[in-house]
């Protein structure tokens, strides 16, 4: 069995380690990131929802950078939202800012009722550039 080749970013990595998991795991050409979210230094939710929002792409960046990727070489996005009928608006703005080109990846958005005192939390799978 392989062992699991795991992505931390530089000072977060204490976070992952009292949940037990990993920022991203690579698995041959791709990159399975762990949910991320609004998250401020300190691990304390962001009050406001969109700076919510775009806190959570930020540390995403951040997940993709520290593997070698970019939002470009995102192929799957799944969203979890606490109040999806009001926070569309706020979601559709920042996912449309951040993938501007097609072919865009596909996106799965999902209602949930809890995410840890979160109310948004994005998670990715994206190819690993190969020498391009």
């Amino acid at each position: 069995m392989t062992k699991r080749d795991a992505v931390f970013l530089a000072g977060r990595q204490a976070l992952y380690e009292i949940h037990k998991y990993s920022a991203a795991i690579r698995s041959g050409d791709l990159l399975f990131v762990s949910g991320q979210v609004g998250s401020r230094e300190d691990g304390s939710p962001e009050p406001d929802f969109k700076k919510q929002v775009e806190l959570a792409f930020e540390n995403l960046r951040a997940v993709l950078k520290a593997a070698g990727c970019t939002f470009d070489d995102i192929v799957d996005v799944t969203t979890f939202h606490t109040d999806p009928e009001k926070q569309f608006e706020a979601v559709l703005a920042v996912k449309d800012a951040t993938f501007t080109e097609k072919p865009y990846p596909n996106w799965t958005a999902v209602g949930v009722n809890w995410l840890a005192g979160f109310d948004f939390e994005i998670k990715v799978i994206a190819r690993i550039p190969q020498g391009e």
